[in-house]
């Protein structure tokens, strides 16, 4: 069984060329932030282009239960009048954020200032994801949390009702936990100062100084310095969230590895702390090229054309690259498997924590398909067999991961005989619209009787 109902066996089998548009979702990450960050201005923001997955669509109603009024007003259009930074009230039930880490981590972030409890929870999944990495920090303010064994879901937040700025250093590269603080330092009084030693995805400090937070960014010999002026009044905003480079990845790499194929995802954003897959896939000799490059909503964004690519070369990703692209080594890993010699992918210890274990997930499904991997603590290696030699045949369990679920369904795509997953109902999660999106380019993807 899945957190999303009884489990859902999908099949992907050997297919003729990809060939079209490949519009994909909107941009997950922000659109978690959109509606975030418009409960906490005051007055109404609108925002189109929301990707209204299962997980973005738990922290729409999360919103709600703190006092927003969240609107839906047709697809991907969304209004939401904010209650102010300090603003949230007692939600009078458990918050459940289904499987969306980024959510119920920004969250317990947002609300940790502020003199309220909250429970949280969510499904297996989630349940099984450590949250101490935010909830330390958040003791720093001088919030409360009471989870169980190991600092996991269900867990109650008791927000600070005097807080104290802090000045923090991230201890690992994460996005989530940095904008946690972020968000939480907003209504304490003072600056707020957050140290990264890697850089991570910025939008929560784009998408901050877009709604008018007091945010400076400096390089120093310390690492990225993030200060934040506390308890600003927010002004809201009119939001187009471009379209999710992580979901782009799945169309991207299938196109790479079917031959014959030529698919366009058209308005991908490409900021630079997202953008690393594709600086690694272009390295690995990728005909993948960016067209109509142009800036959306203060990002950078273009139309990406990725067309078969048969000599395609293992390659050393590089460790710093990993804050970058640490959502797409799954899918890049069946890349690997296609090239010709191995793909040495280090520093990525933050992949064991995600949805599932990912490096063992991946692991376990490419060797079911004939693909020797080797791993360890914090790296893997792919030995990729070249193009059209990936055996298949096998069954990959997908761990209540999207990622992993649509990974293999990619590399069925370029087996040699079908390849399988347990269960691709988590993939509601992030891409709704994978399944036909992926058939209306020419994929064979099939739904089987559990």
């Amino acid at each position: 069984m899945s957190g999303h109902g009884p489990a859902i066996p999908m099949t992907s089998r050997p297919c003729g060329p990809l060939k079209g548009e490949a519009h994909v979702p909107g941009d997950k990450s922000i659109s978690h932030r959109s509606l975030i960050l418009g409960a906490l201005s005051v007055g109404e923001t609108r925002i189109e282009g929301l990707l209204e997955g299962e997980d973005v669509l738990a922290t729409a109603e999360a919103m709600r239960a703190f006092g927003a009024r969240v609107e839906h007003l047709g697809p991907g259009e969304w209004r939401v009048s904010g209650v102010g930074v300090g603003g949230f009230a007692e939600p009078g039930d458990v918050i459940d954020c289904g499987n969306a880490g980024t959510g119920v981590r920004l969250i317990m972030g947002t609300m940790a200032t502020t003199g309220i409890s909250a429970t949280f929870t969510g499904d297996a999944s989630l349940r099984s994801r450590p949250m101490g990495r935010v909830t330390d920090p958040m003791a720093l303010f001088g919030a409360q949390s009471v989870g169980r064994e190991g600092g996991r879901l269900p867990m109650t937040i008791v927000g600070a009702a005097d807080p104290v700025p802090v000045r923090y250093v991230v201890p690992m590269p994460s996005a989530q936990v940095k904008s946690a603080v972020l968000l939480a330092g907003l209504n304490a009084p003072g600056q707020t100062v957050v140290i990264e030693k890697e850089a991570t995805r910025d939008h929560t400090e784009r998408m901050l100084a877009g709604f008018g937070a007091e945010i400076t960014v400096e390089d120093t010999d310390e690492g990225r310095v993030i200060t934040l002026t506390g308890q600003p009044e927010l002004t809201p905003q009119n939001i187009v969230v471009p379209r999710d480079p992580s979901s782009a990845a799945f169309p991207v790499c299938a196109a790479l590895i079917v031959p014959g194929s030529d698919v366009l995802v058209p308005n991908i954003g490409l900021n630079p702390t997202r953008a690393g897959l594709f600086d690694t896939l272009r390295e690995m000799g990728a005909d993948l090229t960016y067209e109509n490059m142009r800036e959306e909503g203060g990002e950078p964004v273009a139309d990406l054309r990725a067309k078969y690519s048969p000599d395609m070369k293992g390659i050393e990703v590089p460790p710093e690259r990993a804050a970058s692209m640490i959502d797409e080594y799954p899918v890049l890993s069946v890349v690997a498997a296609n090239a010709s010699g191995q793909t040495v992918m280090r520093g990525v210890k933050e992949l064991r924590v995600k949805e599932s274990d990912r490096i063992e997930a991946m692991a376990s499904g490419l060797r079911a398909n004939g693909v020797t991997v080797e791993d360890g603590a914090d790296w893997w290696i792919v030995t990729g067999l070249g193009a059209g030699n990936v055996p298949g045949g096998g069954t990959a369990a997908s761990h209540l991961d999207h990622r992993i679920a649509m990974s293999f369904m990619c590399l069925g795509m370029a087996s040699q005989k079908p390849v399988s997953v347990d269960d691709g109902g988590p993939i509601a999660t992030s891409f709704p619209i994978f399944e036909p999106l992926m058939q209306g380019l020419g994929a064979q993807l099939v739904r089987s009787t559990a």
